[in-house]
């Protein structure tokens, strides 16, 4: 699939989506691919802050510390090709978000493979490595399919 941009979208911008963005610059870093990557949140709960402390640890790896939270807009559609959703949750909040526009609108974990159809709140279950892995797992196989 041919894509441009990419935006990862969770509830509140601070766990999935933020480590998503960063997992996935990182691999299109070392593939040499010129892909822009964002994240954003349905909510405005946590707007101007940075990661859950929690998640930044789990994704050490990572480059999470500069990324700050935003909620998603309208506009979002047509900024971006291809919009990935940590659950169905928030792809079913997507449909009420975002304006008519030219981005793809799916769900993360399917890229992963298998049976996973979303990647849980590590918020709520405790579960930040858990999260990172299935992250890492669907980044990879976006990867594959990106041309």
């Amino acid at each position: 699939m041919a894509v441009r941009a990419i935006l990862f979208v969770c509830l509140g911008n601070i766990c999935r989506s933020p480590t998503a963005e960063a997992v996935m610059r990182a691999r299109l870093a070392a593939a040499g691919r010129d892909i822009a990557v964002d994240s954003a949140g349905t909510g405005a709960w946590h707007v101007g802050k940075p990661p859950h402390p929690p998640m930044i640890a789990a994704a050490a790896e990572y480059d999470l510390v500069p990324l700050r939270a935003r909620q998603v807009v309208p506009g979002d559609a047509d900024r971006f090709d291809l919009i990935l959703a940590a659950d169905r949750s928030v792809l079913a909040d997507l449909g009420t978000m975002l304006a008519a526009g030219r981005a793809r609108v799916d769900v993360l974990a399917p890229y992963a493979g298998g049976a996973v159809q979303d990647i849980p709140d590590p918020y709520y279950t405790g579960d930040y490595a858990g999260a990172l892995a299935l992250i890492e797992a669907a980044c990879d196989g976006l990867m594959a399919r990106l041309d």
